[in-house]
């Protein structure tokens, strides 16, 4: 399919069933919010080796959070519950707790799937911690050296959608990667998405397995252009560079939405070819075929 000076490629991302929960941090000013998200979201790229994926959802005036102070909603994306509930703990703990003037609540409240979080937090209290309950909600108070953390006792868990993809490449790296940037911004003005990557983009995308057993994955080298004539090679001719734009999202239509996002930027920028990752179909139930999404920005 072509879109102006765009080639859509006839293929489709795979993306797979994972468990999700959504944090509302807030904090006295943006400074501290700023450091609270680059601590808590950092290291969170791919489950690959990340004990979470995780990323910005959306900025939140003090009129949208529950103590009226600057907020944000941050995702963070888990292969099960059990460990998903384990990375939030340490996470919150280590990142969230240590910045100053913090506070965690529950994104999920009407959630029935829920998992720990100031309900084993509040031990660093060391039995001065206070626990206060509103309604259905239960929090606690731990003592620190500014006064309190307020912490929510459980945050719900539900199923989302991660590893929606397409990957940009082009003859000029910059080009490609000034659209895939223009991809992410546009991207983060969508709600339930998150790109998890640096700056939402990432350089080295992956296949499954290796020839090196203990490895679940290795560099997908049919997109690495060094690598031309040594291997199978998925570029377009005259590429030089493929930047992979990974979406994870609370469910399939978010991620598709924000697939259709991506290509539009691609297409805006004049970029050569836009592709995908796959596994073949055998991984992952969710397939966003990138030629009926693309159909939608010209129907």
């Amino acid at each position: 399919m072509q879109i102006d000076a765009t080639t859509i490629l006839p293929t489709f991302a795979e993306a797979f069933d994972m468990k999700y929960v959504r944090l509302i941090v807030t904090a006295q000013d943006r400074t501290w919010l700023d450091a609270a998200v680059q601590a808590s979201t950092g290291y969170a790229c791919s489950v690959i080796a990340c004990d979470a994926e995780a990323g910005v959802e959306t900025w939140l005036g003090p009129e949208l959070t529950p103590d009226q102070r600057p907020g944000v909603s941050l995702l963070f994306f888990g292969m099960s519950t059990d460990g998903l509930g384990k990375a939030i703990v340490k996470r919150v703990g280590q990142c969230l707790m240590t910045c100053p003037t913090t506070a965690v609540f529950d994104g999920l409240p009407d959630s029935e799937r829920r998992t720990p979080m100031g309900a084993q937090l509040r031990y660093f209290g060391d039995g001065f911690q206070k626990s206060k309950r509103l309604g259905r909600r239960r929090y606690w108070r731990i003592p620190v050296m500014d006064g309190e953390f307020l912490v929510e006792d459980s945050i719900g868990v539900a199923a989302g959608v991660a590893g929606g993809n397409v990957i940009l490449q082009g003859p000029d790296s910059e080009v490609v990667l000034a659209a895939a940037r223009e991809a992410v911004q546009r991207i983060a003005k969508l709600a339930g998405v998150i790109t998890p990557f640096p700056g939402g983009v990432a350089r080295s995308g992956s296949k499954v397995g290796s020839r090196y057993p203990k490895l679940i994955a290795s560099t997908n080298e049919a997109y690495c252009p060094t690598l031309m004539g040594r291997a199978t090679s998925e570029l377009l001719p005259g590429a030089v560079a493929a930047y992979e734009v990974v979406i994870d999202g609370v469910d399939r239509a978010r991620v598709a939405e924000a697939t259709k996002v991506a290509i539009q930027a691609a297409v805006d920028f004049k970029i050569q070819g836009v592709t995908a990752g796959n596994y073949g179909g055998k991984l992952g139930k969710h397939h966003f075929h990138l030629q009926e999404i693309a159909n939608e920005l010209i129907s």
